[in-house]
């Protein structure tokens, strides 16, 4: 029959004469099979300071975050997870104001191994991938599939909803109470009155009343600052500003500039942060 379904025999990589860098370059010139997006490729064998090569860097240019992929044949084991989380861990060091991804590729992951990752997941942004290769008829097809997603706090219920306030998120995410008084401390001059509001999600940094500001926890010690311009004249003046000085920055489309920051950078960019205050809400009298 014409509609059959056809089905499949799993074969591994190796036994159909491919090796390791047949799948990190199939990945490295096809980024979007792995299923994360529209992902376009950074560096393959990029040489680690640690020593060893990170298999393959991706990039969400949407997004600026960026992707760390080793890439296994067989059965994923300890020297795998291990590395991966090393490299991934290099390349944010390196880049820290960008997002940073754990990718996994492997033919298997033992059951034992699956656990283990899926614990570390909810502390490091891990995924898992499992590539498959199948043999129908003669055809052999290679396939992509997520089985670890990076963990994501569910939403909660109306019923499970807690007070929360300046000593709920000291007690869960200190830092970025201290990023945000930081972020108030170089811009009060500017601003006058300016105060904190609390919710389930972010830290806003208030003036008159209206949200100005708002930061997101990211990994111990970063956040990640928001803030919208719809003026799109002054939002080209704050980009030029970002490129000027060098600083990572993604502008989406809501018309929110993000930034990741800690306490150090704040203080070594308050010039920046103070031209952007300026920018946003200070009228520019040009003189005849």
């Amino acid at each position: 029959m014409e509609n059959e379904i056809k089905i499949g025999k799993k074969i591994f990589i190796r036994s159909a004469g491919k090796d390791e860098y047949w799948l990190q370059d199939i990945i490295y010139d096809n980024p979007k099979v792995l299923g994360l997006g529209n992902l376009i490729p950074v560096n393959k064998e990029k040489k680690q300071s640690s020593g060893g090569r990170l298999d393959v860097l991706l990039k969400d240019p949407e997004q600026n975050s960026m992707y760390e992929v080793e890439v296994m044949l067989g059965e994923t084991d300890p020297s795998h997870i291990i590395r991966s989380i090393e490299y991934w861990d290099n390349e944010k060091r390196k880049y820290p104001q960008r997002q940073h991804f754990c990718v996994l590729v492997a033919e298997s992951f033992d059951r034992r191994y699956f656990n283990v990752i899926q614990l570390m997941s909810l502390n490091i942004p891990m995924i898992a991938i499992q590539a498959d290769l199948l043999e129908v008829n003669s055809e052999k097809i290679l396939s992509f599939t997520k089985i670890i997603d990076i963990y994501i706090e569910p939403e909660e219920s109306e019923e499970d909803v807690k007070v929360v306030n300046e000593s709920s998120w000291t007690n869960d995410a200190s830092w970025v109470i201290a990023n945000a008084k930081e972020l108030i401390n170089i811009l009060k001059e500017q601003s006058g009155k300016m105060n904190l509001g609390f919710t389930q999600s972010y830290i806003s940094i208030n003036i008159d009343g209206k949200n100005a500001y708002w930061l997101h926890k990211r990994m111990k010690p970063m956040s990640t600052i928001a803030f919208c311009v719809k003026d799109d004249e002054k939002a080209e003046a704050i980009k030029k500003l970002f490129e000027l000085n060098d600083c990572v920055y993604t502008y989406n489309r809501y018309k929110e500039f993000l930034i990741n920051v800690d306490t150090k950078f704040i203080k070594a960019n308050s010039t920046l942060l103070n031209e952007i205050h300026n920018i946003r809400f200070k009228k520019i009298i040009e003189e005849e």
